[in-house]
């Protein structure tokens, strides 16, 4: 097996009935085994935060909505991300209280994994603490500047539902 073969696990992320799937980015050549792993888990939605990089017919003929939310390797999401993230993360667990949404970047250890980190400090975390559940299961995932964005980062009850949401996972 080449080293470009083996990839990192997806870790799955659950804090308050809140589903988070975090991967590394698929390829047209994977993309079956993906799909087969976002079923595994319950995803409805997938959220790349890269440069698209493989086509989603695939996975829209599953019924998994794919967005788009891409911003800068190594750096933190600017405003108009960050409100794209939570309107999809409301859309998602309003309509389907059980989904999972999945997260990718390229590796899966910077831009995604501090998607998920604002959805678990929007949850009641603080910020240390969502990054340890995070780097629990994502080793080496976010980077100092991403670390220091974090801790500034206040919660605004972005993830606040009227249907009195039990449980969901959303997948980054």
């Amino acid at each position: 097996m080449r080293q470009k073969d083996i990839r990192p696990a997806a870790a799955e992320i659950e804090h308050k009935g809140f589903k988070f799937l975090i991967t590394d980015r698929p390829s047209d050549q994977t993309i079956h085994v993906y799909i087969q792993e976002l079923k595994k888990h319950g995803v409805t939605a997938v959220v790349r935060v890269c440069e698209p990089s493989y086509k989603v017919d695939e996975l829209n003929n599953e019924g998994i909505e794919v967005y788009d939310l891409s911003y800068h390797d190594g750096t933190y999401p600017p405003n108009e991300i960050v409100d794209g993230w939570f309107k999809v993360l409301k859309k998602q667990f309003h309509d389907n209280p059980n989904a999972c949404v999945a997260v990718h970047c390229i590796a899966g250890l910077g831009r995604a994994p501090v998607m998920v980190a604002l959805a678990l400090i929007e949850l009641g975390l603080k910020y240390e603490e969502a990054v340890e559940i995070i780097r629990e299961k994502r080793r080496g995932a976010i980077n100092s500047k991403q670390l220091a964005f974090l801790e500034k980062y206040r919660p605004k009850s972005r993830l606040k539902l009227k249907n009195g949401h039990k449980n969901s996972c959303c997948v980054q």
